[in-house]
Protein backbone atom coordinates (compact mmCIF):
# COMPACT_ATOMS: atom_id res chain seq x y z
CA UNK A 1 0.00 0.00 0.00
CA UNK A 2 2.94 2.65 0.86
CA UNK A 3 4.62 2.13 -2.62
CA UNK A 4 1.11 2.85 -4.14
CA UNK A 5 0.53 6.28 -2.43
CA UNK A 6 4.20 6.79 -3.15
CA UNK A 7 3.68 6.55 -6.75
CA UNK A 8 0.33 8.18 -6.91
CA UNK A 9 2.20 11.24 -5.03
CA UNK A 10 4.54 11.32 -7.71
CA UNK A 11 2.31 10.82 -10.66
CA UNK A 12 0.90 14.01 -9.91
CA UNK A 13 4.48 15.88 -8.73
CA UNK A 14 6.33 14.68 -11.57
CA UNK A 15 4.26 16.37 -14.61
CA UNK A 16 3.75 19.38 -12.28
CA UNK A 17 7.42 19.78 -12.24
CA UNK A 18 7.69 19.17 -16.37
CA UNK A 19 5.38 21.96 -16.79
CA UNK A 20 6.76 24.37 -14.46
CA UNK A 21 10.65 23.60 -15.62
CA UNK A 22 9.35 24.06 -19.19
CA UNK A 23 7.49 27.11 -18.78
CA UNK A 24 10.02 28.70 -16.51
CA UNK A 25 13.78 27.66 -17.68
CA UNK A 26 15.37 29.38 -20.22
CA UNK A 27 18.75 30.61 -20.30
CA UNK A 28 19.20 30.05 -16.90
CA UNK A 29 17.27 26.82 -15.19
CA UNK A 30 14.38 29.24 -13.12
CA UNK A 31 11.92 26.45 -13.31
CA UNK A 32 14.05 23.82 -11.66
CA UNK A 33 14.96 26.38 -8.88
CA UNK A 34 11.35 27.08 -8.14
CA UNK A 35 10.33 23.36 -7.99
CA UNK A 36 12.95 22.87 -5.72
CA UNK A 37 12.50 25.55 -3.41
CA UNK A 38 8.71 25.43 -3.06
CA UNK A 39 9.38 21.39 -2.68
CA UNK A 40 11.73 21.97 0.36
CA UNK A 41 8.77 24.92 1.53
CA UNK A 42 6.51 22.15 1.47
CA UNK A 43 8.41 19.04 2.33
CA UNK A 44 9.74 21.63 5.35
CA UNK A 45 5.75 21.66 6.62
CA UNK A 46 4.65 18.65 6.19
CA UNK A 47 7.64 17.60 8.14
CA UNK A 48 6.20 19.67 11.23
CA UNK A 49 2.90 18.25 11.00
CA UNK A 50 1.55 15.54 12.69
CA UNK A 51 1.17 13.54 9.89
CA UNK A 52 0.52 9.51 9.00
CA UNK A 53 2.71 7.07 8.21
CA UNK A 54 0.51 6.83 4.59
CA UNK A 55 0.08 10.46 5.03
CA UNK A 56 4.00 11.18 4.38
CA UNK A 57 4.57 8.41 1.90
CA UNK A 58 1.94 10.46 -0.52
CA UNK A 59 2.89 13.73 -0.10
CA UNK A 60 6.60 14.06 1.33
CA UNK A 61 7.93 11.00 -0.26
CA UNK A 62 5.90 10.92 -3.41
CA UNK A 63 4.22 14.12 -4.20
CA UNK A 64 7.23 16.68 -2.89
CA UNK A 65 9.87 13.71 -4.59
CA UNK A 66 8.38 13.57 -7.60
CA UNK A 67 7.86 17.51 -7.76
CA UNK A 68 11.48 18.02 -6.76
CA UNK A 69 15.01 17.26 -8.84
CA UNK A 70 18.16 16.62 -7.82
CA UNK A 71 18.96 15.13 -11.47
CA UNK A 72 17.61 18.02 -13.29
CA UNK A 73 19.76 20.26 -10.97
CA UNK A 74 22.84 18.81 -11.13
CA UNK A 75 22.80 18.28 -15.60
CA UNK A 76 21.52 22.34 -15.35
CA UNK A 77 24.60 23.26 -12.74
CA UNK A 78 27.43 21.30 -14.91
CA UNK A 79 25.94 23.17 -18.36
CA UNK A 80 26.12 26.42 -16.95
CA UNK A 81 29.71 25.61 -16.36
CA UNK A 82 31.76 26.44 -13.82
CA UNK A 83 31.54 30.14 -12.69
CA UNK A 84 27.47 30.50 -13.29
CA UNK A 85 27.22 26.44 -12.31
CA UNK A 86 28.49 26.79 -8.72
CA UNK A 87 27.03 30.02 -7.90
CA UNK A 88 23.29 28.26 -9.47
CA UNK A 89 24.09 25.02 -7.00
CA UNK A 90 25.05 27.56 -3.93
CA UNK A 91 22.18 29.54 -4.99
CA UNK A 92 19.57 26.41 -4.83
CA UNK A 93 20.97 25.11 -2.08
CA UNK A 94 21.07 28.26 0.02
CA UNK A 95 17.20 28.70 -0.72
CA UNK A 96 16.08 25.43 -0.49
CA UNK A 97 17.79 25.11 2.74
CA UNK A 98 15.87 28.32 4.17
CA UNK A 99 12.53 27.57 2.36
CA UNK A 100 12.73 24.08 4.55
CA UNK A 101 13.30 26.33 7.63
CA UNK A 102 10.02 28.37 6.76
CA UNK A 103 8.02 25.82 6.05
CA UNK A 104 8.69 23.85 9.15
CA UNK A 105 8.49 27.25 10.94
CA UNK A 106 5.20 28.45 9.40
CA UNK A 107 3.77 24.70 9.78
CA UNK A 108 4.66 24.49 13.50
Amino acid sequence: MTALLVALGAAVGAPLRFVVATRLDGRLPWGTLAVNVAGSFLLGALSAMSLTSSELALLGVGFCGGFTTYSAFSVQTHGLGPRRGTAYAAATIVTSLAACAVGFHLAS
